[in-house]
């Protein structure tokens, strides 16, 4: 069986070089490199299946990179590693697509269990996928989960993994709540303050890409969740 690929980038050599043998002694593959800009070559050689980023890289710092490899790869898991604790960077993650947001120090345990969580949770989304309904019709639109795009007459726009699944929870409860703590609980795990903030930010991200239909409604039901609205 092949080994699972993890791309490190992160500037600290000593905290890398442990970080990359602890995953080594668990049968990962793993590269490290130490600028932005050598992880995105190490990016395109390597072909990871998850990216481990530090945010404060020299040359270029870990959420241009996140852009990068996103760009090239829309689906591309990204875990941001970093000591910067502010609400907003952690927005700023999960704006970029992130899957999750680990804050030094850390133990490796914790690293570790957050990146097989990453790759679980994506393997079960390719299952799913196979099951799923191959089309809806959301207004003016018409989404399609396994392939990840929102169509409309003037645009197709390309989703991310979190807003496909977060859409398809929507439409397949059209015009009825969805409670806050269900997606929470069923998306991101737990219904914890920053996964409260992020999904948040992917509502908005969702609101946009609607907007082109004046007839869809993505409402807030304060303290309760959301209702998607359309005929």
């Amino acid at each position: 069986m092949a080994k699972i690929k993890i791309l490190l980038v992160e500037d600290e050599v000593f905290l890398g070089q442990i970080v990359k043998e602890s995953f080594e002694t668990r049968g990962f593959e793993v590269k490290h490199y130490t600028d932005g800009e050598k992880g995105m070559e190490g990016y395109k050689s390597f072909k990871p299946d998850i990216c481990v980023l530090d945010v404060m890289l020299p040359k270029l710092d870990g959420f241009s990179l996140a852009k990068m490899i996103k760009k090239d790869n829309n689906n591309q898991p990204i875990i941001f590693l970093t000591a910067k604790s502010m609400t907003e960077d952690v927005v700023e993650g999960f704006k970029l697509g992130a899957d999750d947001y680990v804050r030094k120090p850390f133990s490796m345990e914790e690293l570790i269990m957050r990146v097989k969580a990453v790759l679980n949770r994506n393997a079960i989304e390719e299952v799913v996928q196979k099951e799923q309904v191959k089309e809806y019709k959301v207004g003016q639109y018409k989404f399609f989960p396994i392939k990840q795009e929102l169509h409309h007459p003037t645009l197709v726009k390309k989703l991310t993994s979190r807003e496909s699944d977060l859409l398809r929870m929507l439409c397949e409860n059209k015009n009825n709540l969805v409670e806050r703590d269900v997606i929470l609980k069923q998306l991101w795990g737990d219904d914890s303050f920053f996964n409260a903030r992020s999904m948040d930010v992917f509502i908005t991200k969702l609101r946009k890409h609607l907007n082109k239909d004046p007839e869809i409604e993505l409402i807030n039901i304060r303290g309760r969740g959301y209702k998607l609205i359309f005929e």
